[in-house]
């Protein structure tokens, strides 16, 4: 039995109708504490449990050493509050952000909810978070880095879209130095007309501004939408080249209600295929891995790929990294599921054949 998933989740959204963004929020809270006083007890504790290591998932990446390849995703952690505490939880790396310029309160509540019936999530954040100086102050604070760091970049929602290379660059030049590696985030469906700089013509001066003052030293990265076609994919894939990313994430949340069971949001009357927000969870995972395996051969293997979608399963880990992904990462699985995920995950991987018989983990 899964106490997690059996027990404790079906009490907490079930029994107790908890709201999700609330108990997010006091869980990070929780997190914060038991970093910021450094509590040795609790720590080991929670690496005993949910910690395993093994040499053979060891990636190495834009000269990183990832410890397993498995990270936590943008968006659970947006103003780094738990940092301290990831590593014993498990992870290989995490990803803090949505970060902005500006720090900002986000979409009216509610605005986070669990669609149990479809394993998956549905959002409106909203880049909600503290902003980009109260975010590089906590991270000069950190004790200690044991996992890679990366930070994921917004635009500010008060930036007029013309503008938004340089709120980009803003937050960049005050977080700089102190992340591992940097997304620039142009595909969450919940910042009006965010999307549209994925198209090449918006997307282009928000990257000739960023390496310009990046001169090569951090590896930068894009993420982008489940919906985008493959000629808008392709695009994006041009700016990849000529501008040098260091890889994509795909994907972020999507827009499409196909075959959600889901009828209603909680308290809600207006059916689910007219609410806003982008769908995380299962409905996700197959679109993202046809995205990762699309990317993957269109850049003859040599784009690293960070994917993301609707893992849950050994299985879904598997699909994705045979796809093309050199690194995972988790959100609405790791809510589903509980900690105890990441620890079988990363045992199935370090037994199966491909890092068996390598030093570290290599697929496809």
């Amino acid at each position: 039995m899964n106490w997690y998933r059996d027990l404790l989740y079906p009490f907490l959204f079930s029994g107790l109708k908890a709201d999700p963004e609330t108990l997010k929020v006091q869980l990070l809270y929780a997190l914060h504490r038991i970093g910021t006083t450094q509590a040795a007890a609790i720590l080991s504790g929670l690496e005993r449990l949910f910690c395993y290591r093994d040499p053979r998932l060891e990636v190495q990446l834009w000269g990183l050493t990832f410890p397993n390849p498995i990270g936590l995703a943008a968006g659970f952690d947006k103003d780094g509050l738990g940092l301290a505490v990831w590593p014993s939880l498990g992870f290989g790396f995490v990803e803090v952000g949505t970060v902005t310029a500006q720090a900002q309160p986000g979409n009216p509540k509610p605005r986070l909810f669990q669609l149990p019936q479809d394993r998956a999530g549905l959002n409106r954040m909203g880049f909600n978070n503290q902003g980009a100086a109260a975010l590089a102050e906590r991270l000069r604070q950190l004790p200690q880095r044991r996992i890679p760091i990366g930070i994921n970049l917004g635009k500010s929602k008060l930036t007029p879209l013309e503008e938004a290379a340089s709120d980009y660059l803003a937050s960049f030049r005050l977080l700089k130095e102190l992340g591992d590696y940097f997304v620039v985030n142009v595909s969450s469906p919940n910042t009006p007309g965010l999307r549209s700089l994925q198209e090449s013509e918006r997307l282009e001066p928000i990257l000739v501004a960023l390496q310009q003052e990046n001169q090569g030293q951090k590896p930068l990265l894009v993420k982008i939408a489940p919906d985008l076609d493959w000629p808008q994919i392709d695009g994006i894939l041009e700016l990849a080249q000529t501008y040098r990313l260091a890889g994509i994430i795909a994907t972020n949340t999507t827009l499409r209600r196909d075959n959600l069971k889901t009828r209603f949001l909680p308290g809600s009357r207006i059916p689910i295929t007219e609410e806003a927000g982008g769908i995380s969870g299962a409905p996700l995972r197959a679109r993202s891995t046809e995205v990762i395996r699309y990317i993957h051969q269109a850049s003859q293997g040599k784009l690293p790929i960070i994917g993301v979608g609707g893992i849950f399963t050994v299985a879904d880990a598997l699909e994705k990294l045979e796809a093309g992904a050199s690194l995972l990462q988790v959100y609405t699985g790791w809510v589903y599921e509980g900690p105890g995920m990441l620890p079988r995950l990363l045992r199935a991987l370090a037994t199966h054949p491909r890092a068996a018989a390598n030093s570290t983990l290599q697929f496809p």
